[in-house]
């Protein structure tokens, strides 16, 4: 792994994770204490985490991009659209094996795991009932979306209601696809979506703790 990739892996860490929080403001500087290292590669992993949407360059600093109520609101109206035709295709396209490769992941995450784990796999469960789509398209857009998602998503795993309630609802997901119920998984996956969006857009965005998150910032309004 280069010394840019690592760096940008670990920054994207901490932002997902809100151990950077949205409007924190930092500079190359900092990061080359933090990290031990030139610049270089240092702006190599800031201009990618910028592309990302994360980061944004702001006069001679850089700043952890607020979160944003109204593009949180137009990315789960996006995701709606592309995650409803996604299940509709795997349950024409899924095999046993995929659907086997996806419950394994699902029961990677213990009572004990942590929120970071289990954050981790709910991303990777969207993104893995994309891939049996066997469409690129769709692949690359449920990705995008759970980045763009993630730091809203956290609060979903924050409790353990949260984590039940997730673990819960992709098995159910899951098992329509693997049954090829088609009207079924549309209506888990499209309850699942809204759900999601009804319990973590507006005032819970300010319910994470100010130990973890300082200098929360959040911009725009819920519809």
């Amino acid at each position: 792994m280069s010394q840019m990739t690592a760096i940008y892996e670990q920054l994207r860490d901490s932002i997902l994770s809100l151990k950077m929080a949205p409007g924190e403001r930092f500079s190359e500087r900092s990061l080359e204490s933090r990290f031990s290292g030139s610049r270089t590669p240092i702006r190599a992993a800031l201009a990618r985490l910028e592309t990302d949407g994360l980061v944004a360059r702001e006069e001679r600093s850089w700043i952890v991009t607020p979160i944003s109520l109204d593009e949180l609101e137009q990315a789960i109206e996006f995701r709606q659209v592309i995650e409803v035709e996604v299940v509709k295709l795997a349950c024409a396209r899924a095999q046993p094996a995929d659907i086997a490769v996806i419950e394994e992941i699902l029961a990677s995450c213990k009572d004990d795991s942590s929120r970071a784990a289990w954050h981790r796999v709910g991303s990777d469960f969207h993104v893995e009932l994309a891939r049996l789509t066997n469409n690129g398209f769709y692949i690359r857009a449920v990705e995008d979306l759970m980045i763009r998602l993630s730091r809203a998503r956290w609060l979903e795993v924050w409790t353990v209601e949260g984590r039940d309630r997730s673990w819960d609802e992709h098995h159910v997901i899951l098992n329509f696809i693997r049954e090829g119920r088609v009207d079924e998984a549309v209506a888990a996956i499209a309850s699942h979506i809204d759900g999601v969006r009804s319990r973590n857009i507006g005032s819970r965005l300010t319910d994470v703790p100010s130990h973890q998150v300082r200098g929360f910032s959040v911009v725009g309004k819920a519809s």
